[in-house]
């Protein structure tokens, strides 16, 4: 079975969508078998794997509203190595259209229980906000991964979004937890970023990892190129900083597995 790992941060421009991509991406790297999931109706990370998001014949929207099988859905992305699950302007009518069904917070995790034997890992790239989206995301997930910026303002989001997780977990899906804390667009020389980290590391603990990613115009450039950024450039510090982030997953779960056993 398939972990299933939502990126989430209500606040916009942390890199979510870079994060989710090159995740994706470096996790295949690894020979893990990936399934990309992209949950924001702008479509930003559909592009950012190489797909066209206003010619794709069916997208998350369809399986959301039960028009297609998730099966019918889900496309190769050439350029990641992975499977995309593709989004675009039509996600917007689906929280729409949900907001009359019943069972509407878990059409995602059934949709994604058909399919999560053929992935190690299913990572969902969630809109900005706390929406119908995002809260079917959070439902189907084991675990959540916050990237954030350290600044002042990234810690009161966070506060809202660590509610919301404990929320869902009392209500609907007990497993969901806190996976992991990414510090993104991270500068070591910037006295706040320290300041920040240090916070975070006090509050959160083994939580935050170890890898930071670094601002990095490779990084930046990528999207533009309908590529993640190790396929643009696999030698780039952003590349590198994603491979070692997708190495200490891996172990987290391996550890984790270890001792359950």
């Amino acid at each position: 079975m398939a972990r299933i790992l939502s990126i989430a941060n209500q606040k916009g421009g942390v890199g979510k969508t870079t994060t989710s991509v090159n995740l994706a991406a470096s996790l295949a790297a690894y020979k893990k078998r990936v399934l990309l999931l992209d949950l924001d109706p702008q479509g930003n990370t559909t592009m950012g794997s190489g797909i066209n998001k206003q010619t794709c014949e069916h997208s998350v929207y369809d399986v959301l509203t039960e028009k297609k099988s998730i099966e019918d859905c889900i496309v190769p992305s050439e350029a990641g190595n992975y499977h995309l699950l593709p989004a675009n302007g039509d996600l917007v009518a689906a929280e729409v259209e949900l907001i009359q069904e019943i069972g509407r917070e878990t059409r995602l995790r059934f949709a994604l229980q058909r399919v999560d034997e053929n992935y190690d890992y299913i990572i969902i790239d969630c809109p900005p906000s706390l929406n119908m989206l995002t809260v079917n995301a959070l439902v189907a997930s084991d675990g959540v991964i916050i990237p954030m910026q350290c600044e002042y303002y990234a810690l009161e989001g966070l506060s809202a979004l660590n509610n919301t997780i404990r929320q869902i977990a009392k209500l609907i899906n007990p497993k969901l937890k806190i996976e992991g804390i990414l510090r993104t667009m991270y500068d070591p020389r910037n006295g706040l970023t320290n300041a920040v980290s240090a916070q975070l590391r006090k509050y959160f603990g083994d939580a935050v990892y170890r890898v930071s990613i670094p601002r990095n115009v490779r990084l930046a450039e990528a999207p533009s190129h309908g590529k993640p950024a190790l396929a643009y450039d696999k030698n780039a510090k952003g590349s590198l900083a994603y491979l070692a982030l997708a190495g200490e997953i891996l172990r987290k779960q391996q550890n984790s597995t270890e001792n359950k056993g």
